[in-house]
C-alpha cells in the first residue's frame, strides 16, 4: 500500500536546507497527498481577486528522503496512480499567461470531475488527461521556487508525468529530497493560460535508486518512448539543450556516429513544448522505444 504523506507537509521552494517530512529506503511506495496549486484557496467562482495570498502558490507536499540517495546517482520515480478530487479550478486575467495582454478582468472557473471526463460547459467535456506540473528533487545550489523548472525537475508541467510513466532525477543532495505538487486533471501542451485544472490529488510513487549512473537533466518514460526534458530562459535554447541530451544519450550507448544519430532523430525524434508560461521554458526532446529496441537498447538504465 505505501507510506502515506499528507498535503500538510509541503514546501514552496526546493532546496537541500528543507527538513525531510518522511524518510524511506530505496525501492518503498508513498501516496502523496497535494492541495492544488492555490492552496485550495479558491473555494468558488465569486473568490476576489485581492483575497487570493498569491505568495502561497504551488505548493509540493515534501520532501521525501530517500536513505540510499547521494549526489550522483539517479533517482527512479514511478507514477502508480493519481487519484484525483471532483472538482478543479482554472483562472485568467490580466497578464497571466500567452493572452494575459488581451483580457482586463480575472476570472475564476470551477470544473467538475465525472465518470472520467471534464465538465468544462454543459455542452463541452472531454476526456482527463492527468498529470502532474510540479516534481524534482533538491538542486544543486539554493533554493529554487517550487513555480520554476529546472535540471532538478521543479514546474516543469510536461503532460507526459501521469500515471503509469517513470521519471529520472539527477540526485544532487544526501536523501534526494523528493517532492511533488501541482496536479492538474487536465492540460495542454504549453498550459498557454498559465493554469491547467487544477485540483487537489493523491499520487502513489515508487522511489528507487539507481547507482553507476548519472544524468544531467530530467528523463521522462512511458510504455511507448521516452524524453529528455530541460528548462531555460528561451523555448529555442530548452528544445536545443534537449536534443543535445538525447543525442549524446544514443552516441553513448550505440555503435553509431553523432552523423548517423543526427541524421536518425532528424527522421524520428520529436521536438515538443512542455509549458512556455513559466519562469523558465520548457521543452523535451522524445524518441519511441521501437527505435531503441533496433538499437538493442532494451532499459532505459
Amino acid at each position: 500500500m505505501g507510506k502515506l504523506l499528507t498535503k500538510e507537509s509541503y514546501v514552496y521552494a526546493m532546496s537541500a536546507n528543507n527538513e525531510p517530512a518522511l524518510r524511506v529506503s530505496s525501492g518503498s511506495k508513498v501516496i502523496v497527498e497535494t492541495y492544488d496549486c492555490f492552496l485550495n484557496q479558491i473555494k468558488d467562482e465569486d473568490t476576489v481577486y485581492s483575497s487570493i495570498d498569491w505568495n502561497q502558490i504551488n505548493p509540493a507536499t515534501g520532501p521525501i528522503y530517500v536513505e540510499e540517495a547521494e549526489p550522483g546517482d539517479i533517482l527512479k520515480v514511478k507514477i502508480e496512480n493519481i487519484e484525483l478530487a471532483e472538482e478543479g479550478t482554472m483562472v485568467t486575467g490580466p497578464g497571466l499567461g500567452v493572452l494575459g495582454n488581451k483580457v482586463s478582468d480575472f476570472l475564476i472557473k470551477k470544473v467538475k470531475v465525472e465518470n472520467g471526463k471534464v465538465i468544462f460547459r454543459e455542452d463541452v467535456s472531454f476526456p482527463l488527461r492527468k498529470m502532474i506540473g510540479v516534481i524534482g528533487v533538491a538542486p544543486k545550489e539554493g533554493a529554487i521556487n517550487c513555480g520554476t523548472p529546472g535540471d532538478h525537475g521543479g514546474n516543469m508541467d510536461t503532460t507526459l508525468i501521469t500515471d503509469g510513466a517513470t521519471l529520472y532525477f539527477p540526485v544532487f543532495q544526501q536523501g534526494a529530497l523528493f517532492s511533488l505538487g501541482d496536479v492538474h486533471a487536465a492540460m495542454g501542451d504549453g498550459e498557454v493560460g498559465v493554469s491547467g485544472i487544477e485540483i487537489p490529488a493523491k499520487v502513489t510513487v515508487q522511489l528507487s535508486v539507481i547507482k553507476g549512473k548519472e544524468i544531467k537533466t530530467p528523463i521522462v518514460e512511458n510504455e511507448h518512448g521516452f524524453a529528455f526534458i530541460v528548462s531555460k530562459p528561451t523555448l529555442d535554447e530548452a528544445a536545443d539543450a534537449a536534443v543535445d541530451e538525447m543525442a549524446s544519450y544514443l552516441v553513448e550507448r550505440t555503435q553509431l556516429s553523432l552523423n548517423e544519430v543526427i541524421l536518425l532523430l532528424s527522421a524520428v525524434g520529436d521536438v515538443q513544448v512542455s509549458q512556455i508560461v513559466d519562469p523558465l521554458k520548457t521543452a523535451r526532446m522524445y524518441l519511441s522505444k521501437s527505435i531503441l529496441r533496433q538499437l538493442n537498447i532494451k532499459e532505459i538504465f
